[in-house]
């Protein structure tokens, strides 16, 4: 499994939204049966040495459901000087791999079951990565193994 960001690896990295505030609420257009567009991100504290910034999207509390924890996003070769992911939109020049509905890019929450709490994993890394358009979140799992400088999470709920 990823790092899920409660690590001792902040080193003053920090991940939020101005849609929502951490632990409440995600608003109702960035589901996946809505207006499915992914929310805006603000990134600040970013290790003067990364060299690229890795972004997951996931719901572990879809085990219960779904028999795993689902993907919603998966994004890599992020330029360490991001500081704003617009609403909508991958970060430039980043690279965006397969969601858990087999889709490439962000896909948005969709619990079946009653509110589910999601993760938005980000990793400073010290080397940007070889991976091909589409990669999973395992296969980004082994490639940023070895290479976090830091690590931070924002956290949001969504109900159906």
């Amino acid at each position: 499994m990823i790092p899920d960001g409660s690590g001792d690896r902040r080193n003053g990295l920090k991940l939020r939204s101005p849609a929502f505030d951490k632990g409440s609420s995600i608003p109702r257009k960035y589901g996946y049966t809505n207006q499915n567009v992914s929310p805006p991100l603000q990134i600040s504290g970013v290790p003067s040495d990364t060299a690229s910034l890795a972004l997951v999207m996931d719901d572990p509390d879809a085990v219960k459901p779904a028999g795993k924890v689902w993907d919603h996003w998966v994004v890599w070769n992020i330029d360490p000087e991001t500081t704003d992911i617009a609403e909508g939109e991958s970060p430039t020049g980043a690279t965006e791999g397969k969601n858990s509905y087999g889709e490439r890019g962000y896909g948005g929450p969709n619990p079946p079951d009653g509110e589910h709490t999601y993760r938005f994993l980000l990793y400073a890394l010290d080397t940007t990565l070889d991976l091909s358009a589409g990669a999973t979140k395992a296969d980004l799992k082994t490639a940023i193994s070895g290479h976090v400088l830091a690590e931070t999470q924002l956290t949001g709920t969504y109900a159906p």
